[in-house]
């Protein structure tokens, strides 16, 4: 297979972007003619015609519209690679996904310390659930998570960054009667609390029912202040308005949840590389083999 010329990309980049041939070249210092051929070499690597007349103008076919996107990602990460062996200090943006569960809690300790070892980094932070920030991550849209999902799939790279006690969590006034269905509050849609607190009670014979969804921890969180029943959750969300049901009200007991600090497998943007092995570094984080 081919190798795509960046220096061809950067002018087809340069042509797209000033809108024409003659104003890339005197933007590249070159002449029309050397952009024109190129332009034509680029092409004959890419095996499509990147351009099709309209009138006096051109304008990009489908496939050069499609290299377009790559040409940008190509070039960004070509020259952010050499600002950052160039400089020592790794510059860019890193976009950072975590789940509610830990955005006040692990969450900034990761983001201390990137700040502390990379301090030219901007950084963006995505909060949301565990299952659809693995999805970003798959995807792109993100370059590195916090999340409470094994990746059975080894698609990405990960080290635990801690273990964390799951437990029943009740209003602090809230009166628990054993001999009734325990009234489950919950997560819609996929959710890892949901379904270990699932599997609990009925491998306890306990019997339960659906009191109260919510499709964010701030409204689980609500209902649980308010009194309208129990839900399965980290520790971390235990505060001074609620408490914990445990064997005594004849609650099972539920397992603990590892959290992963996930990149992509094979990731190849530098300055993410650079970051999770500095966290895995710094944070004396040991690598783990993801469960299936």
């Amino acid at each position: 297979m081919s190798t795509l010329d960046l220096e061809l990309l950067r002018s087809f980049a340069a042509v797209v972007s000033h809108h024409s041939f003659a104003a890339a070249a005197v933007h590249l210092g070159r002449t029309q003619s050397a952009v024109t051929q190129q332009m034509q070499r680029l092409e004959e690597q890419a095996g499509h015609a990147l351009f099709a007349k309209q009138g006096r103008q051109k304008r990009l076919t489908e496939h050069g519209e499609r290299l377009l996107s790559y040409a940008h990602h190509l070039l960004a990460l070509n020259d952010e690679a050499l600002r950052s062996l160039r400089q020592g200090e790794l510059e860019g943006n890193l976009r950072i996904g975590a789940p509610h569960d830990v955005a006040e809690t692990m969450l900034p300790l990761l983001l201390t310390e990137v700040a502390r070892t990379s301090p030219l980094l901007q950084l963006d932070i995505h909060i949301g659930r565990s299952p659809y920030l693995m999805t970003s991550l798959k995807s792109g849209e993100v370059d590195m998570i916090i999340s409470n999902r094994a990746d059975a799939q080894s698609q990405f790279e990960g080290v635990v960054l801690r273990n964390s006690p799951t437990v029943w969590l009740c209003a602090a006034s809230y009166v628990h009667d054993p001999s009734k269905p325990v009234p489950l509050i919950m997560a819609d849609g996929p959710s890892i609390f949901r379904r270990i607190g699932h599997e609990a009670l009925d491998a306890a014979g306990v019997a339960w029912t659906p009191r109260y969804t919510s499709s964010s921890l701030i409204g689980i969180k609500a209902a649980l202040r308010a009194g309208l029943g129990v839900t399965a959750r980290g520790v971390e969300q235990l505060d001074a308005g609620l408490r914990v049901l445990g064997a005594g009200d004849g609650m099972p007991r539920l397992p603990d949840l590892a959290y992963y600090l996930y990149v992509r497998s094979h990731v190849v943007n530098p300055v993410t590389r650079q970051v999770f092995e500095t966290l895995k570094k710094h944070l004396r984080l040991p690598r783990t083999d993801m469960p299936a």
